[in-house]
């Protein structure tokens, strides 16, 4: 028994050797895609409350944006709302917020260097007071909100190391 806990170390670390071999490289590391685009990119102004909760988000985690930014961030945002449950006169109890982002990244010239879409949905409940309702569903748009932003800045670090 001992000796098979011991060989499946032995390949763990040949195989953590190989990683570096294979293009393999952190992150966050020195050099890494996330350092390089960490408050390097200024996002447009937010001219609806979602666009708010977005920027609030990607701005936590890709800092501060600036006006002398090498990079702009112009974001669409969609939202929409489906009915899930109902009772047996008709009411409804569940709602499911479905949110697009579709995102283009400039450089100070305006060359695009990358575009995409990302999606998501959360949910909320309907059974509890009107107060608890509108919590619900603000708490919901905030957790959808950053869904998108933390999809939109994994994809942007994955293109980062095709950007000048």
């Amino acid at each position: 028994m001992w000796w098979s806990d011991r060989r499946g170390m032995i390949a763990g670390l040949l195989a953590a050797a190989t990683l570096p071999a294979c293009g393999f490289a952190p992150v966050y590391g020195p050099g890494g895609a996330g350092n390089r685009l960490m408050g390097r990119i200024a996002v447009d102004a937010p001219e609806t409350p979602v666009a708010y909760l977005f920027n609030r988000r990607f701005e936590e985690r890709m800092g501060g944006r600036g006006a002398t930014s090498p990079y702009r961030l112009s974001v669409r945002i969609e939202t929409d709302r489906q009915e899930l449950g109902t009772t047996s006169v008709g009411n409804i109890t569940r709602y499911r917020l479905i949110g697009r982002v579709f995102y283009t990244l400039r450089d100070q010239t305006g060359t695009v260097l990358t575009e995409g879409r990302t999606n998501a949905f959360t949910g909320y409940s309907t059974t509890g007071s009107t107060v608890a309702t509108l919590a619900s569903e603000r708490d919901a748009r905030d957790r959808l909100m950053t869904l998108l932003a933390d999809q939109v800045i994994d994809q942007l670090i994955l293109s980062a190391p095709d950007f000048p």
